[in-house]
């Protein structure tokens, strides 16, 4: 099969090409686990924090990817969740211990012996890969292969870090960054909250014009200030000023939801400046987002079927995955990155 390696990690302002283009052996299914065709997978920021180093592969080589859409196409020894055809998609959560306390408690992105795909184990830059059955996600026939690879990362992600904003309809909404995930989260947003005003927040002004263009009530940088106090705010950047920037923007008792896997340590001398009364005083919270469940994914597939929530695309083939993750790091972002394969 045609697959994209990383066999180590790199620095992409040195590197623009860190992914090897190369053949491999069609993996084999092992108990209770499906071989999928995989037909297309989306690209992530967190994809950047493994190459760079952030959060770094165990071992080496390894498939990035996990925004995946697939077919069954052969079934190990007591599969019995799905056929073969059946169309499924896999999450970053690639496997939990399902014992422990934060899996019984339905909290299994907490797990310590959490497993993401394409970091802990191969995941969607190829034309196959496999996966236990029970960390496949059946796909409402209404989402194309397309328009559901970024739901299950981007979207997913986003839901949960709605959820965990404690917003209630009327509530003004901030979004800190306008990629794949937070362009979801306002389509959701205008649906689940329709009185409330949605603020974005973005350097670069393309994406401030996709943000308003989207249904976004104002749109400004990241070190602007809205015209109202926000109560919550959904940080998507890879950055730790902007962070400062939206606690400055919240209301008394707001909360702040930081939407990323990991922070570039660049610009970290940016916490010095974090000031007590006027950053964190009068309540204020800070939420961090960890990963997704399946029931994130679940859910946020059937919402998004259901109220015809669908990501904006900028599609590339398998081989092009190297320019993809390239503009991703450097570029304006417009929706959501997909990587067309089967």
């Amino acid at each position: 099969m045609k697959a994209q390696e990383l066999q180590a990690t790199v620095d992409l302002h040195h590197n623009s090409e860190p992914l090897v283009f190369c053949e491999r052996e069609v993996p084999a299914p092992g108990p209770g686990e499906v071989l999928l065709r995989v037909l297309a997978c989306g690209v992530c920021h967190t994809e950047l924090d493994e190459i760079e180093g952030r959060t770094p592969p165990p071992v080496f080589p390894v498939i990035p990817g996990h925004q995946i859409v697939g077919r069954v196409e052969r079934s190990g020894p007591g599969v019995t969740v799905h056929r073969i055809g059946d169309r499924v998609g896999v999450a970053w959560i690639y496997r939990a211990c399902g014992r422990c306390d934060f899996c019984r408690r339905g909290l299994e992105n907490l797990c310590p012996d959490f497993q993401a795909t394409g970091r802990d184990a191969d995941g969607g830059y190829a034309e196959f890969m496999v996966v236990d059955q029970d960390f496949a996600c059946p796909i409402p026939e209404s989402l194309s292969d397309l328009e559901t690879a970024p739901l299950l990362c981007a979207g997913a992600i986003g839901y949960r870090s709605l959820q965990l904003s404690g917003l209630q309809n009327g509530d003004a909404l901030g979004l800190t960054g306008f990629g794949g995930s937070g362009h979801l989260v306002l389509k959701l947003a205008r649906h689940l909250y329709p009185d409330s005003k949605i603020f974005i927040f973005a350097r670069n002004p393309l994406e401030q014009r996709f943000g308003m263009e989207l249904g976004a009530d104002w749109a400004g940088n990241t070190t602007d200030t809205p015209p109202v106090a926000l109560q919550a705010v959904i940080d998507t950047t890879p950055v730790w000023k902007p962070v400062l920037a939206a606690l400055e923007h919240l209301r008394p008792g707001g909360r702040l939801v930081i939407n990323a896997i990991r922070k570039e340590n660049h610009d970290r001398n940016q916490l010095a400046h974090l000031d007590y009364p006027r950053h964190l005083w009068l309540e204020k919270e800070i939420k961090s987002v960890a990963n997704v469940c399946r029931t994130d994914v679940y859910e946020f597939l059937k919402l998004a079927a259901e109220l015809a929530i669908r990501p904006t695309v900028d599609v590339y083939p398998l081989e092009e995955a190297n320019r993809a993750l390239f503009a991703l790091k450097t570029g304006a972002v417009r929706g959501a990155k997909v990587l067309a394969i089967g």
